[in-house]
């Protein structure tokens, strides 16, 4: 399975890999619906674990109700879904006319596509870094042991010295005997909302500057390139031949949903559950994504958010891809010259 979509325009003509049908090493086409396709981009960068046919339909209820009401005035969670709803209205032109003027059935399908991208999407990237994590938990060169396995995540998780020590919750030692018993054994239950120690640069968290190195980890790098530049590209070598899903959506700067988005994928990938669910208590995915939207969406970590984007696009444009713009910029340049 591959992440890239590499026919957005939907021309049958050309090859297409990373289809959500793909099972096994057969390999499908990708939906040429661009909703679909839409929809694998907008559940990536902006958010994703939605329920998009609800998502439409109370939008459009709100649309007309905001002529007497400020969204303001909407409690915390209306206002971040209102707020999702107007970017997916923005980034797809003609949505809104298309909403507005179909019946609920149309609304309902619109959804029902957008949603289907999403899951699709989410389906791929779990796939996919599910093996290639093992790669990254070691410095290269050296090997996992006990080693892992890249098609069976039992043995992943609390189960494991090295995943067991980098989804240890911040704050808590993993070399403590008696913590690392409990949480093997599940006395000691995580919740989505206490960080494992591997969103911190270096996998050391201080207490006293808890914003210190967060979300700013080597392993989280190599997950966002591997999802939106290139798997090759997790090596700094341009192998890839086929554009990643950055370029071929437009994506021109890291935003907070892709962090949230790649920190919650890392972390299921590093935990021995079988199966990506919203309603997973052992895992609570959801809540870990939402407790990081809610750090990055906070006014008031405006300044520490900042300066977190900022070296995540220094980051992002030290990339083949970046390398390979800049060489055409420049030959531009000395043509026009």
């Amino acid at each position: 399975m591959s992440t890239d979509e590499n026919n957005p325009s939907g021309d049958p003509s050309r090859k297409r890999c990373g289809s959500a049908l793909q099972m096994g090493p057969r390999k499908k086409a990708v939906s040429s619906n661009p909703l679909v396709l839409h929809g694998r981009h907008f559940g990536r960068t902006v958010f994703a674990l939605c329920n998009y046919p609800a998502l439409l339909t109370s939008g459009i209820l709100r649309l007309e109700e905001s002529q007497d009401l400020l969204i303001e005035d909407f409690p915390a969670d209306i206002r971040r879904e209102h707020r999702v709803f107007m970017e997916l209205l923005d980034s797809y032109p003609g949505l809104l006319d298309r909403l507005t003027s179909g019946e609920e059935e149309d609304i309902i399908h619109v959804g029902e596509m957008l949603g289907k991208g999403v899951s699709g999407a989410r389906g791929d990237d779990t796939k996919t870094l599910k093996s290639a994590v093992i790669e990254w938990l070691v410095p290269r060169g050296q090997v996992v042991i006990p080693p892992l396995s890249r098609n069976i995540k039992s043995d992943r998780g609390f189960n494991h010295e090295v995943t067991g020590a980098l989804l240890c919750p911040a704050g808590l030692d993993w070399s403590n005997v008696e913590t690392k018993e409990s949480l093997k054994s599940g006395e000691t239950a995580v919740r989505g909302d206490q960080w494992p120690i591997f969103l911190y640069a270096g996998y050391v968290y201080n207490p006293e500057d808890p914003w210190k190195g967060l979300l700013r980890s080597d392993i989280l790098v190599y997950g966002f390139k591997h999802v939106f530049t290139s798997p090759s590209s997790v090596d700094k070598e341009p192998k890839a031949t086929r554009s990643g899903n950055a370029y071929l959506h437009g994506m021109k700067s890291v935003t907070r949903g892709s962090l949230a988005y790649i920190a919650t994928q890392v972390r299921f990938s590093l935990s021995s559950s079988s199966v990506f669910s919203r309603t997973d208590t052992v895992t609570d995915s959801e809540n870990f994504y939402h407790s990081i939207l809610d750090l990055l969406e906070d006014p008031y970590e405006s300044e520490e958010v900042g300066e977190l984007m900022m070296w995540w696009t220094r980051i992002s444009k030290n990339s083949a891809l970046s390398k390979i713009r800049e060489k055409r910029a420049a030959l531009q340049s000395t043509v026009t010259n």
